[in-house]
């Protein structure tokens, strides 16, 4: 006789993700105050930690022993006795003070994202921009643009986040037969610098508006590059790329919807040797749509942030790129859920 395992059904799962924003909002807000900063200088007791962060006595062991219970602080003693310290990413990751820091986007998430995500719903219904775009405000990358120290502030942010991806591609990729990159849409030109920091042949320009060359030229001077890293002011909108061996764009693509997505790869296109490399850096969806869930969810960020923008498996890539002459294309994984997609002219 057949004996039936029956599988245990619980609704564990539906919870925690259902709840998520709870945890996602108490690291979101101890980010925003700085809290991670403050502890990277030394452990502090909890009424320290009141102190200078101005918090009220009612919630306070209960909002740091539950960054405790998610693994972002350590801790000695229990509440009036306890001492808290940063666990060991927090410490590298979110304090303000270390290159490392990447709680700039974090930040930009607690104070833009979260209550746009609220409306995501409409959103999806809509079609249509849930950021300041819907009340008339100015667009976020304007903005940025308009104010020095927040564009500053904002290039740091995403060059922080992606720097493990740059290091990592800078290093994997065959560079032996290319001497030329350009990384259109360079941003503060982290990509372009390790490139030529761990490729000593190579020579790199980062292409971006005015404004974010200035920051990137000044970043180049200050990791003295500038000799092998050039600045390049330009609009990839209605400029043609500058020619080089190999073109890459990090995070680029997704922010705009196919027909300006082939513009860009056919301007890359246009802009390399036969044998050259398009090499596009983002959170390339699985071709089954099924697995990296972080992508899916930056292609539902698209939809609350721009007109068009969605990202894509390395299937539409591979379309869009033999659709503009590419004749192969690849795939190369890089950190958690981000990848490279390679196309050989």
């Amino acid at each position: 006789m057949e004996t039936v395992t029956k599988v245990q059904v619980d609704p564990s799962r539906i919870m925690q993700i259902g709840m998520g924003f709870f945890a996602s909002k108490t690291m979101l807000t101890a980010v925003n105050m700085g809290l991670f900063t403050h502890l990277a200088k030394a452990g502090l007791t909890g009424q320290s930690i009141k102190g200078k962060l101005g918090l009220h006595h009612r919630g306070l062991y209960d909002f740091l022993d539950t960054l405790v219970a998610l693994g972002f602080l350590k801790r000695t003693g229990v509440k009036e006795t306890a001492v808290y310290s940063n666990a060991e990413d927090a410490d590298l990751f979110l304090d303000k003070n270390k290159p490392s820091y990447i709680g700039g986007m974090l930040a930009m998430a607690n104070n833009r994202l979260y209550p746009f995500w609220n409306n995501l719903e409409e959103g999806l219904k809509t079609g249509k921009p849930q950021n300041e775009a819907k009340t008339g405000g100015v667009p976020i990358f304007e903005a940025i643009y308009a104010d020095q120290s927040r564009l500053r502030e904002f290039l740091s942010a995403m060059g922080g986040i992606q720097m493990g991806n740059f290091i990592l591609f800078s290093k994997a990729f065959d560079f032996t037969d290319y001497h030329t990159l350009c990384d259109a849409g360079g941003a503060g030109g982290h990509l372009a610098a390790q490139v030529a920091m761990n490729n000593q042949h190579m020579h790199c320009i980062t292409f971006d508006l005015p404004p974010v060359a200035l920051v990137a030229r000044e970043n180049m001077n200050t990791m003295g590059l500038s000799d092998r890293v050039a600045t390049q002011a330009g609009d990839f909108l209605t400029e043609d790329l500058p020619k080089a061996d190999v073109i890459t764009m990090g995070n680029v693509l997704h922010d705009w919807g196919v027909k300006e997505k082939k513009m860009l790869i056919k301007k890359a296109y246009d802009a390399l040797p036969h044998g050259g490399a398009l090499v596009v850096i983002e959170n390339i969806i699985d071709d089954n749509r099924s697995e990296n869930a972080f992508g899916l969810l930056m292609s539902l960020n698209m939809n609350i942030e721009t007109t068009e923008g969605f990202d894509f498996s390395a299937a539409d890539f591979d379309g869009w790129a033999k659709e503009c002459g590419f004749t192969q294309t690849s795939v190369m994984p890089l950190t958690g859920p981000s990848s490279a997609v390679i196309a050989i002219k």
